[in-house]
């Protein structure tokens, strides 16, 4: 999945195509899963206006492997279902973030193991921080101020992060998308359960960060650092 443009890292072109290390980050992210599974089918999802672009990026740095290109929709969602309608019955699909590529092989061969034995398989971590319920809202000098929601604080030992890739049975979540658009769709997870597919969890990895931010890009540099 790398349909989206990026506007929270500012940096003039959609993030999937930042260089991390002297790779776009979407070709780190797509080449840990061939690493992982060479025989795998990758269907790449991208900004209408920017096909060509991953097509330049492609040739250039002689990243060759075939990968079927679509078209993103409005939302993730959409971006999702319109991959989906690619996908044969009786696979295994992995959902991934294409901004997500410090996944081990390892987490990516165990989840596809896995998930041979269920209809999805969510990776998640545990929350570290306290957690507090707060609401940003806006005060009469125009400004946001953070306040309190009232209530007791979240139990960090019930709250675990979600990550991707989203494993499922092709079936199973092919007929999940056809359900129509709804906001509270966060992630293929929410989508799943409320298709009334059971949704089973495995520990993810702790490195195996989303890059959404800049402070998120240098994050990822010096992770990538210390593995060399």
């Amino acid at each position: 999945m790398a349909g989206g443009s990026g506007t929270r890292m500012k940096a003039g072109i959609p993030k999937q195509f930042i260089e991390l290390d002297g790779k776009t980050i979407l070709q780190r992210t797509i080449e840990n899963f061939i690493d992982a599974i060479p025989e795998i089918n990758v269907i790449t999802v991208l900004p209408k206006d920017h096909i060509e672009t991953w097509k330049e990026i492609c040739a250039k740095s002689d990243f060759l492997h075939p990968q079927r290109l679509v078209e993103g929709g409005i939302t993730r969602f959409h971006s999702v279902r319109n991959a989906l309608e690619h996908v044969p019955d009786g696979a295994i699909v992995a959902i991934q973030d294409g901004v997500r590529p410090l996944g081990s092989r390892k987490l990516i061969k165990s989840l596809f193991s896995e998930a041979e034995h269920c209809d999805a398989l969510i990776p998640v971590t545990p929350t570290i921080d306290t957690l507090k319920a707060v609401m940003a809202e806006t005060g009469a000098d125009g400004k946001k101020h953070l306040v309190a929601v009232g209530g007791p604080d979240p139990d960090r030992s019930q709250i675990w992060g979600a990550q991707t890739p989203q494993m499922f049975r092709s079936e199973k979540i092919k007929a999940a998308y056809s359900q129509p658009y709804e906001t509270d769709f966060t992630d293929d997870a929410s989508v799943a359960a409320r298709f009334g597919i059971d949704v089973s969890y495995t520990e993810g990895e702790r490195f195996n960060i989303k890059i959404t931010t800049p402070e998120d890009l240098e994050i990822a540099k010096f992770l990538l650092s210390s593995k060399r």
